[in-house]
Order: C-alpha cells, then sequence, then structure tokens
C-alpha cells in the first residue's frame, strides 16, 4: 500500500502548469477539471466499443442463431445501434443543457448499456423469435450511447481553446481505438470456439460470440462507478475564460453575445457524415468481404480481421500523437484536407477490385448433405450474389493497403473536425449542436449497413466502392473551395476606439514644436 500511496503522490500535480495560471482556477479545481475530462475519454471509448466488439461477429452469430436470417437482416441489426443513437442524442444534449449537469443522464445511459448488453450476450437462450431479440438489444445499445453527444458538449465546455485540439485529439483516439479494439476483444475470445463454457446452471454461456458482450457489461458497471459524486466533479471553464478575454462580467452574456457561424457548422456536420459512412462502411463490410473474396471460414476471418485492426489500432495511436505537431505547422484546416480527407479518397479508389479472376462461387447451403455451414464447399462468395461470377476479385495487398491508408486518414479526419466545430462555435454550451453532429454520424452508420445489404449484396463491389470514392471526393473538393469556412472566430478583447484617437491627437500635440500650443496644451492640464 505504501508503494501505491507513493506512486500516487509522485504522479499528482504539485503545481498549475505556466500557461494556465492565470487565475482563473484553483489546483484543486484543476486537478478535477482533467480528472473528469479523463473519465470522458473512456466513456467515448467504451461507447464506441459497444459498437464496434461485435461486429466481426454478428454475422456467424446470427448465421448460428438463425440460418435463415440472412444478410439483410444483419445489416438491420447493424443499423439498429447508430440509430437508437441518432434519435436520441439530441434528445440527451437538451437535456443536459436544460439540467445544467451531464451526471444523470450518463448514469440513465449507463445503466441501459449494462442491462443490453447483458440481453445480447444472453441468445444463446434461444428465446423465440431470436433474430429480433438480437435486433432489440442493439437497439437499446444505441440508445444508451447517445450519451456521446453529452461527452462531447462537457468537452467543449471543460477545456480552454489552447488545450482544445489536444483534448479532442486524445477523445478522438479513445474512440476510434474503441472502435478497432473491439475487434481485437473478438478475436482473443475466439479460441473459445462456438461452444465456450456453460455456467449457472446452462443460464450463462460464455463463447466466442457472447464473450464481447460480457466484456461490454463488466466495463460499463466500473464506468457507471466513475460518474458518481466524488470521483467525477464537473468543471467547466470554456465561457469563464472567453469572459475574462473580452472583459466581460458574466459568463452567460459573453456567450450570448457571440453568434456561430451556423454555415460552417453545418458545413462541418455534413463532412462528419461522409467520413463516418466511409469508416463504418468498411468496418461492417470487412469480415464479410473477406469471407466472399478470399474464402476464409468464420474462426478465419474473426481472427485475421482482429489482427489487422489491432496494427490499425498502433497505427491509429501514432497518428493520434502526430495531430497536434502537424497542426503547429499547418493550418487545422489544411491539415484535415490534405492528410484526412486525401487518404481516404486514396483508400476507397483502392478497394475497387483490381485481381485477374473473380472470387471463388461458394455452393448453396444443403442440410441434406450433412456437411458443416464452415465446409470448404459452403466457403467464398455466396452463388445468390450473381455478381460474384463476373467481377474480379479484390486482392489481399490491396485490401491491406487500402485498409491501412483509412487507419491514418480516419482519425486526423474525426479529431479535426471536432475540434475546428467545437471552437466554431464558441464558449456558448453545445449540447444540441453536438447531438446534430453525433446524429449526422449515427446517420452514417445507419445507412452503412443498409448500404451493404443493399448496393454490395446486389450490385458488387464496383458500385458500392465506386460510389463511396466519389463521396469522399465530392466532400473533399467542397472542403477545399470553402476552407474559409472552417477559421474559427477571435474572442480577443475589442480595442478601445475612442482612445486610441485622443491617444493619436495627444501624440500629435506633444510632437509638435509649437510654443504657444505648448503654453496652451499646458494650461488646460493644469490642476485647480
Amino acid at each position: 500500500m505504501d508503494f501505491f500511496r507513493k506512486m500516487r503522490s509522485r504522479m499528482e500535480t504539485k503545481r498549475l502548469p505556466e500557461d494556465v495560471d492565470d487565475g482563473l482556477e484553483t489546483l484543486e479545481e484543476y486537478t478535477q477539471r482533467w480528472r473528469s475530462v479523463r473519465i470522458i475519454y473512456f466513456t467515448m471509448f467504451l461507447m464506441a466499443l459497444g459498437f464496434s466488439i461485435i461486429i466481426t461477429g454478428i454475422w456467424p452469430f446470427l448465421n448460428k442463431l438463425d440460418p435463415d436470417a440472412g444478410k439483410e437482416f444483419m445489416g438491420l441489426i447493424v443499423a439498429a445501434n447508430p440509430l437508437g443513437q441518432m434519435i436520441f442524442s439530441p434528445i440527451f444534449g437538451w437535456w443536459g443543457n436544460k439540467l445544467g449537469t451531464i451526471r444523470l443522464p450518463l448514469l440513465l445511459s449507463l445503466a441501459l448499456f449494462t442491462v443490453a448488453s447483458g440481453m445480447y450476450s444472453s441468445l444463446e437462450l434461444r428465446p423465440p423469435d431470436v433474430k429480433y431479440w438480437m435486433l432489440a438489444s442493439r437497439f437499446l445499445i444505441g440508445v444508451s450511447s447517445a450519451n456521446i453527444a453529452l461527452c462531447r458538449s462537457y468537452l467543449s465546455a471543460a477545456t480552454r481553446i489552447s488545450e482544445r485540439t489536444h483534448a479532442v485529439s486524445m477523445v478522438s483516439l479513445a474512440q476510434v481505438l474503441g472502435f478497432i479494439i473491439g475487434p481485437t476483444l473478438q478475436a482473443a475470445v475466439t479460441p473459445l470456439g462456438a461452444e465456450g463454457h456453460v455456467w449457472l446452471w446452462g443460464k450463462m454461456h460464455f463463447n466466442m460470440y457472447t464473450g464481447s458482450g460480457w466484456i461490454n457489461v463488466i466495463m460499463s458497471m466500473c464506468n457507471f462507478v466513475m460518474f458518481l459524486p466524488g470521483v467525477f466533479e464537473e468543471h467547466k471553464i470554456a465561457a469563464r475564460e472567453v469572459m475574462v478575454m473580452q472583459g466581460g462580467t458574466s459568463e452567460r452574456d459573453t456567450w450570448k453575445g457571440i453568434k456561430p457561424s451556423y454555415l460552417s457548422a453545418w458545413t462541418l456536420i455534413v463532412a462528419f457524415f461522409v467520413l463516418v459512412f466511409n469508416f463504418v462502411l468498411l468496418e461492417t463490410l470487412g469480415t464479410s468481404l473477406t469471407m466472399d473474396m478470399f474464402a476464409w471460414s468464420n474462426e478465419q476471418a474473426l481472427w485475421n480481421m482482429g489482427i489487422m485492426m489491432t496494427t490499425a489500432a498502433i497505427v491509429s495511436l501514432v497518428t493520434f500523437v502526430m495531430i497536434e505537431p502537424m497542426c503547429k505547422l499547418f493550418a487545422e484546416r489544411y491539415v484535415l484536407i490534405w492528410g484526412g480527407f486525401s487518404l481516404m479518397v486514396m483508400g476507397r479508389v483502392l478497394f475497387l477490385p483490381w485481381g485477374p479472376d473473380p472470387p471463388k462461387v461458394a455452393l448453396a447451403f444443403n442440410a441434406s448433405l450433412n456437411l458443416s455451414y464452415e465446409d470448404p464447399f459452403y466457403l467464398g462468395c455466396p452463388a445468390t450474389q450473381e455478381w460474384c461470377a463476373v467481377i474480379p476479385a479484390v486482392t489481399l495487398t490491396q485490401f491491406i493497403i487500402g485498409f491501412a491508408l483509412t487507419s491514418v486518414g480516419y482519425p486526423i479526419g474525426v479529431t479535426l473536425i471536432q475540434t475546428i466545430f467545437s471552437k466554431v462555435l464558441g464558449p456558448r454550451p453545445q449540447g444540441v449542436w453536438m447531438g446534430w453532429m453525433t446524429g449526422s454520424g449515427c446517420l452514417s452508420r445507419v445507412l452503412g449497413p443498409v448500404f451493404v445489404g443493399s448496393i454490395y449484396t446486389r450490385l458488387g463491389t464496383y458500385w458500392t466502392f465506386g460510389v463511396t470514392s466519389f463521396m469522399m471526393l465530392v466532400a473533399m473538393i467542397a472542403l477545399q473551395c470553402g476552407n474559409r469556412l472552417l477559421i474559427p472566430p477571435t474572442f480577443d478583447k475589442p480595442a478601445p476606439v475612442e482612445l486610441q484617437e485622443l491617444s493619436k491627437l495627444n501624440g500629435t500635440q506633444i510632437e509638435d514644436n509649437s510654443p504657444d500650443e505648448s503654453l496652451i496644451s499646458e494650461k488646460h492640464t493644469e490642476p485647480t
């Protein structure tokens, strides 16, 4: 215990950093503020993890529970999570603004997240219409993760302007790592196999499909404790900082007097939609695409995608560390356009099929043959997808390169869009606006799986990646043409014009060497 106390003592902040030692907050408030920000980091990580941890396992799990469900229903299940989040994000944002605190909404949402994750993990009990129970559990997890709007709003309110880029980089890192590490954890429980362990008299199944859900349950219970009083204390400093900069006396009057550029805000919301749509499409399609193109089995796909996602997490980590130094060399908007969107465009183009031959076509499943659905006869591109027999296959090399470019471009794009967005809005409460931003990302995650179920399944890879490449290119050109909309406003104290004119007048009189005017000046300044 003494060792841990000593380590904690060494890690504690002893004094305020010089760049923030300006009287706006005490050392205790500074420490509590950054503790609350780090709890927000973990919450964003968990909400992203809740979406992604089952992404690579949904199709094989659904196929096990109900072989007749089909990929189109899988698309609905994946879309249910962001649909719930999209509907409730503006509501959560408004609720947080109305209460003036985020604690109660976050505690309730985390409790719902725990229950819904347990519901997903209990699907092995095979209730009637099991596929609809899976759909309902994913929708409720989406509703609970609408608290992301509150997290983003609080982050904007609890950081200074000079801290914003770093804080948003870290919270974006937490979120992207959640998206990427989720499939890694799924790969980690894959050795449990489809049967796994059965506990509590057959009521609790822990296998390669349900293990991910139980991980969510444990982590969300820990997150719930973090938001209890005495652990999480809210400290909002953004409005106070701008009030002091402008010489005001009221935080509310200060942010009410600053009008944000709504055109800039909506431009960034649309760009966020396009960016997240392309990332989620790849994450949703990744497992089934590799199974179709490379004839991988369920376990091979889960394992190989887990390795790729882990590698992508490391690449993303390095990228996030580099964002702040890059923004010191170049304007944030140019790093966003040429560092984020350009790489995403190239990544999409690389997924257009280059292979010399079509992929291996799998036979339709026939239960009368007494063969496992993972038998080599059933592996490959399904015969029900007519384009499999005529369109060239995506090669493994181009898949890996395109995936790598996405792993660099997406973190840059998603971080700087949110950073610039929070700066454009200014110090006002941003709950509702962050709800719209989160909602746009959710809409893209709703449409992405539907896009897979309709465009990819019916028309194939040319249409899928041709349309997404065009979307990214148009968004990149639009941002470049309107890049001045991405310049955040400044909040300097307005210059006193009348005093400046008086100073210039006095300066002119002093420089004038006329003896008569000097006497006049002295006469007027003589005390009575």
